[in-house]
């Protein structure tokens, strides 16, 4: 009998009603990290998605365009969240920065080259840190949620022992449910670190393959208005072999 009441008084609505404000502030705070860190798993991953879904097509809407201002129409006719076409958008405008003051300060200070070189990079730079917004919150949330729910833990634990001390009750029936209440904190804090750590190492994973298509269109922009053409890949083994 005395078993089956134990069991009855163990779990989480049992835990809420005991729960005093400390408790119940950790509880919050769990929960928010577990709310903020679903949303930035979810929204980033989509939007990593959506940007590598059509990175191959803004990037051959540009180069397979007629003329160059076709290239850019169609750059200007992207979404403004689309990175591709910005990082584009921002390399013409230097060009054209540049030949607006050739033979003036700018242009005796600062080669086109150098000038486009600085200006992809600043882009670059920009659209990263759009990808990588939020990462840090989730690193954070996934190192120190564990120990957010090992606290509750403690705190549950130790007012559990008061209680028991103050009945003078110290049966297995009288301390396994305060003490497994206060366990279930640190389950939660696990619950709410493994999806952030598992969320963070995936978009880390994304983005680094994302900035690595943004590096090879720089680089390709940077060659085509510098040296009036786009630098070719060099053609595969497999490639080669097929041609022959």
């Amino acid at each position: 009998m005395h078993s089956t009441s134990a069991l009855n008084q163990m779990g989480f609505g049992n835990l809420l009603a005991q729960a005093d404000g400390v408790a119940l502030g950790v509880l919050i705070l769990l929960l928010l990290m577990a709310v903020f860190s679903w949303y930035y798993i979810l929204s980033k991953a989509l939007r990593a998605w959506t940007i590598r879904r059509r990175a191959d097509e803004v990037v051959a809407g540009f180069w397979d365009a007629a003329a160059l201002a076709d290239g850019i129409k169609a750059m200007e006719q992207e979404r403004a969240s689309e990175p591709f076409s910005k990082v584009a958008l921002d390399c013409v405008n230097a060009v054209q920065h540049h030949e607006r003051h050739t033979g003036g300060r700018l242009g005796e200070a600062m080669g086109l080259s150098e000038f486009v070189e600085r200006s992809l990079r600043k882009a670059i730079a920009r659209e990263t840190g759009t990808l990588e917004t939020g990462l840090t919150f989730l690193a954070t949330v996934g190192s120190t949620a564990p120990f957010v729910g090992l606290f509750g833990t403690v705190w549950g634990i130790y007012h559990a022992l008061i209680r028991i001390g103050a009945s003078g009750e110290a049966s297995l029936d009288a301390v396994a449910a305060p003490v497994g209440e206060a366990l279930i904190m640190t389950a939660l804090g696990l619950a709410v670190a493994v999806p952030a750590v598992l969320g963070y190492n995936f978009l880390v994973r994304s983005n680094r393959v994302t900035i690595a298509s943004f590096d090879n269109f720089a680089h390709d922009l940077h060659q085509y208005f510098t040296t009036g053409s786009r630098v070719e890949r060099a053609a595969t083994p497999s490639t080669k072999m097929a041609a022959k």
